[in-house]
């Protein structure tokens, strides 16, 4: 899963996307490259749904908000389609998943034409540091396993705003206990794409009760000797949008991410 498009450039993969030829989960595509998650939702629920990200920086760092109705990210990625362009979506109306797809052009023109003008947020994704683990020698489980990566709900409140509250949602890697130090390190260092780790260790101390059964993604492999670590993850928009059921959100599905042209370097502190 991924490894092929590792050393791939993001418009090249942007538009085997938009052909429909990758489909898959985007974990190990556009090695050095920052993805993030999508979040697309009526205009009159931008404000409050921004200042849902700027008072909860770690699960929803904003990378790049959209122009109201447009198609595009044109600071993060030129040229990009934002309705093509992630190989599967999510759409949610009421709270409720009504169903997912793999172009939300129609979705999203029909909207407008009818209802009323969309806004799209890019949020910061974890797979973005991933690349840096990796040169440090530290494993990526559901790199190596070819699967998505591991997400679970939490029992750690976000800070609400407007009609948005929920809890965050995380996702975890298994780390050798003597990495631990470096992979906090490493990842503290890019706080654009959720930074530092909120829990090592003891997954019930975050309400999880089974760490083999993720609300999210698939489960991987925990060795002897390695520690589960959770990270913030863009995902909380989804969980939150369930709690607050707007009438309608368009989401990336969990994993399938959007590859943006910025790298990863210019997203560190």
């Amino acid at each position: 899963m991924g490894t092929e498009y590792r050393k791939s450039e993001p418009k090249e993969v942007r538009r085997l996307i938009r052909e429909g030829v990758i489909q898959g989960p985007t974990t190990g595509m556009c090695g050095g490259y920052a993805q993030g998650n999508l979040v697309i939702l009526p205009k009159e629920l931008a404000w409050d749904f921004l200042l849902f990200c700027q008072r909860n920086p770690k699960a929803c760092p904003l990378l790049e908000v959209s122009d109201a109705g447009s198609r595009s990210f044109p600071l993060t990625a030129e040229g990009s389609d934002i309705p093509r362009d992630i190989p599967r979506y999510r759409v949610y109306e009421n709270g409720e998943c009504t169903g997912e797809y793999t172009d939300v052009s129609k979705l999203f023109e029909e909207y407008q034409r009818t209802r009323g003008k969309l806004v799209s947020f890019l949020i910061g994704c974890s797979f973005s540091f991933e690349t840096a683990l990796l040169e440090a020698g530290i494993p990526v489980r559901q790199i190596e396993e070819g699967v998505n990566v591991p997400m679970f709900h939490t029992n750690i409140p976000c800070t609400p705003a407007g009609i948005f509250s929920g809890n965050m949602v995380v996702s975890m890697r298994p780390i050798p206990h003597h990495q631990v130090s470096i992979a906090v390190a490493i990842t503290a260092s890019m706080p654009k794409v959720h930074g530092a780790p909120v829990h090592i260790g003891y997954p019930e101390a975050l309400g999880i009760k089974d760490i083999r059964k993720p609300d999210f993604g698939d489960p991987v492999t925990i060795y002897d000797g390695e520690v589960p670590v959770f990270w913030p993850c863009g995902v909380t928009p989804q969980a939150v949008v369930m709690n607050s059921r707007p009438p309608f959100v368009i989401t990336h599905a969990p994993g399938h991410m959007f590859i943006t042209d910025l790298k990863n370097a210019e997203l560190k502190n």
